[in-house]
């Protein structure tokens, strides 16, 4: 995981890169692939495109370059700005990431961020690929972002989960290998190196688990005194 600004900006880049780009894919082929061919009366999608004279974006035909850099642009800000931070605020309200197992909180975290990207890019899509010929229609504008999101959402769940996000990882792994080792040694030269240092960290951790356990009565015994003053009532 990345510990640091820049860190997480490259790490960003890396999943956005590939996010548009598999999101333009699925676009053009998977959903309206089909469409694009009997309209145009072609064999594949790109000569379609080519015959159209591009694809549909802001009321104008623009290349499919253009496109990729403009969605690009909004991934990436929305990414850094929102997607990314509120992530792992919702993730550290239910875990955390000092106590429980690196791989389940950044699933937490993934399954966060799609919950937040998918319906905002799916909006500003909403609006980018608008049919502004038709004049504009509020209504319309958000049936469109309602279908988009019911499109976005499997493929982003699935596709971040099982493909780009392990992907990301690897790719982020190998950029930033020298500073991940360095802090692995750190990781290790902190483990417990005698008897005495485990038996230690153990009644420490012991402590830490009454210290929850506590918590948890209390906790308990508010929301019973809660629930007794309400029956009174």
């Amino acid at each position: 995981m990345p510990r640091n600004q820049f860190q997480r900006m490259v790490f960003a880049f890396i999943t956005v890169i590939i996010t548009v780009h598999a999101y333009v894919f699925y676009s053009l082929y998977v959903i309206n692939g089909n469409t694009l061919m009997e309209l145009n009366q072609t064999t594949g999608v790109i000569a379609a495109l080519n015959k159209q004279g591009g694809i549909y974006m802001c009321g104008t035909y623009l290349p499919i370059w253009a496109c990729v850099l403009i969605e690009f642009c909004f991934a990436y800000l929305l990414e850094n700005l929102v997607g990314s931070p509120a992530s792992f605020r919702l993730a550290s309200r239910v875990f955390n990431p000092a106590k429980n197992h690196p791989m389940i909180f950044e699933t937490v975290i993934i399954c966060a961020t799609v919950g937040i990207m998918c319906p905002a890019m799916s909006f500003i899509a909403a609006f980018l690929y608008y049919p502004y010929y038709m004049g504009f229609n509020i209504f319309t504008l958000l049936a469109n972002w309602l279908k988009l999101v019911c499109l976005n959402f499997p493929f982003a769940f699935f596709t971040q989960l099982f493909f780009i996000q392990p992907l990301v990882r690897v790719i982020f792994k190998t950029i930033f290998r020298k500073d991940i080792e360095k802090r692995e040694k750190e990781n290790e030269s902190a483990q417990p190196e005698n008897e005495q240092e485990v038996i230690v960290s153990i009644f420490k951790r012991i402590d830490e688990i009454q210290e929850e356990i506590a918590h948890e009565h209390r906790r308990r015994k508010a929301l019973e005194e809660d629930v007794h003053k309400i029956a009174v009532k």
